[in-house]
């Protein structure tokens, strides 16, 4: 079968530097130690890490639910893995929140790998693979503020600032916080610095999508 004619999603995406897959809950192990060594650097931005950390049952359950719902196309959560998946990096997501013919992108990485670039080059890949493969019509990327480095990645793809919504949701203490809104257009995407990225996908049995 054709590269044209296999339909998304995607579950195992190869960027230059990462394997960027679907995750199970094998990886549960994996998973915990890599969010409990990341804890202090994720809380000021992540409201989920109020829940942290967790045992290693509940990993395995977390993974569990995400899987199903990555298999059910409700929501699209991937780890970032070195090349040889020995060391988990971070988590990325092609999230369904903003509707029918929309995505947004949501990405955290290690602390010991910040300033390499590694977020940019993974919303990258996932814009390229929503707008090639998933066929929206835009995507979003949502970030407090106060992250400017989590703000830069956008920018530097090409999105446009929509709005800073005041006081729309809450941080990882609880305390009402703004939210920056940037969108990318379907119109826009192919002269987005997106659209030149090396990314291949894969779907479930390993075919290739891009």
């Amino acid at each position: 079968m054709s590269s044209q004619t296999c339909r998304g999603p995607a579950y195992r995406i190869h960027t230059e530097r990462l394997i960027v897959r679907c995750l199970n809950p094998a990886d549960a192990r994996l998973f915990q130690e890599t969010v409990d060594d990341n804890l202090e650097h994720l809380r000021p931005w992540l409201s989920w890490t109020r829940h942290e950390p967790r045992d290693l049952d509940e990993k395995i359950e977390r993974l569990r639910q995400l899987r199903s719902a990555f298999d059910a196309g409700r929501d699209f959560v991937f780890g970032l893995f070195t090349p040889d998946q020995t060391r988990m990096l971070g988590a990325s997501g092609l999230q369904t929140r903003p509707g029918p013919g929309a995505r947004e992108i949501a990405y955290w990485v290690h602390r010991d790998h910040c300033r390499q670039g590694l977020a940019t080059e993974v919303a990258a890949a996932l814009v390229k693979v929503a707008f090639e493969v998933e066929g929206v019509s835009r995507v979003e990327i949502h970030c407090d503020p106060r992250n400017t480095a989590s703000a830069r990645i956008p920018e530097r793809l090409g999105f446009e600032h929509e709005a800073t919504l005041r006081g729309r949701k809450r941080d990882a203490a609880g305390n009402v916080c703004d939210e920056m809104i940037w969108t990318l257009f379907k119109e826009r995407y192919p002269r987005s610095v997106a659209r030149q990225a090396a990314v291949c996908a894969f779907d479930v049995v390993g075919r290739k999508l891009l």
